[in-house]
């Protein structure tokens, strides 16, 4: 089977179109024949080498969290019921809190059956793959941020998968939302989903230009990390909440816990609701059903065939990617 290759830690040349065994399922396991394969923005950094502190690849290996396909083959303890099902998935090596997010950019891919979140009449295996991260993450974290009708929200890196979700789903709980992205097309993109305002965080004066819009917000969800995210502090009411889930802009968002816990402000990092107890799976399949009945709009910006992996990650690398990059196979 075709897969793609990270050869060696560098810039996206070094992924590489090869052949490679088919994968054979083993217990508690089956085979998916992909039809789609989800492009993270942590592919880039670990085809990079940055994150090997977090999560101990080596070349050459397969990128690749989650897939979307139809079950070829089961492991020998598996339901063959499942053989035929359109399913999307983590990948076998794939885990929260544990695992590599690897195997998915290929023909085919190992995937363990309690991981499997069957597709739903009605939604494609593009829109189910977008969400087998970024749904049951979004869902993770709207569900403890708690919003209530009448507060005001923060999105940064509201252009990307999970920010074009966050904004949906902050103006459905009633609030009032702030998108705050780069460059225009992912501002018009977050006001078309939702935002009522839009800032952009290119601008030195953002964070000072939204608590002029609103006073202070009530909630931050922070995607963009860094710099970013702590200028984001400047940015809230005091007793606020702040989730940081993401890194974008260069690490998770640089707060000082001294001056949020002067302000009451409440901060969250991602690995406290990513916890043991999670129910990723109903949260997976919850975010297909929302996408599939149209509650959810899942935002593909950019699909690319398997062999252009490389142009993939070059649009997610240079910041022009919108909502969610994925691979077709």
């Amino acid at each position: 089977m075709r897969v793609v290759q990270a050869k060696e830690f560098g810039g996206p040349e070094v992924l590489t179109v090869t052949e490679a065994p088919d994968p054979v399922a083993g217990p508690g396991e089956v085979v998916v024949k992909v039809a789609a394969a989800d492009v993270m923005f942590l592919d880039t950094t670990l085809r990079s080498g940055w994150a090997v502190n977090y999560f101990p690849v080596e070349p050459p290996f397969v990128p690749g969290g989650a897939v979307a396909g139809t079950v070829e083959s089961v492991g020998p303890d598996v339901d063959t019921a499942w053989i035929g099902k359109r399913v999307a998935t983590p990948t076998a090596a794939s885990g929260i809190g544990g695992g590599l997010p690897i195997g998915g950019y290929a023909e085919r891919a190992a995937a363990k059956v309690a991981t499997l979140a069957p597709i739903p009449d009605g939604l494609s295996f593009e829109q189910a793959v977008a969400v087998a991260h970024d749904g049951r993450t979004a869902l993770a974290v709207i569900d403890r941020a708690g919003i209530e009708p009448g507060q005001t929200v923060l999105v940064t890196a509201a252009g990307g998968g999970l920010g074009t979700l966050f904004v949906q789903l902050a103006r459905a709980a009633g609030a009032r939302v702030v998108a705050a992205a780069r460059g225009a097309a992912k501002l018009e993109l977050a006001q078309r989903l939702g935002a009522h305002e839009v800032v952009d965080y290119s601008q030195s004066d953002w964070a000072e230009r939204v608590r002029e819009l609103t006073g202070g917000v009530q909630v931050v969800l922070d995607g963009a990390g860094g710099e970013i995210g702590r200028q984001a502090l400047s940015a809230m009411a005091p007793g606020g909440l702040l989730i940081a889930y993401g890194n974008s802009a260069g690490g998770f968002a640089a707060v000082d816990a001294e001056s949020a816990a002067a302000q009451g402000i409440t901060v969250v990092p991602l690995f406290e609701i990513a916890t043991p107890d999670t129910d990723w799976l109903a949260l997976q399949i919850r975010a297909q059903e929302e996408a599939a009945a149209g509650r959810l709009e899942v935002v593909i910006g950019q699909s690319f065939p398997l062999e252009e992996a490389a142009a993939a990650h070059a649009a997610i690398g240079d910041r022009t990617a919108l909502g969610r990059t994925i691979l077709t196979v």
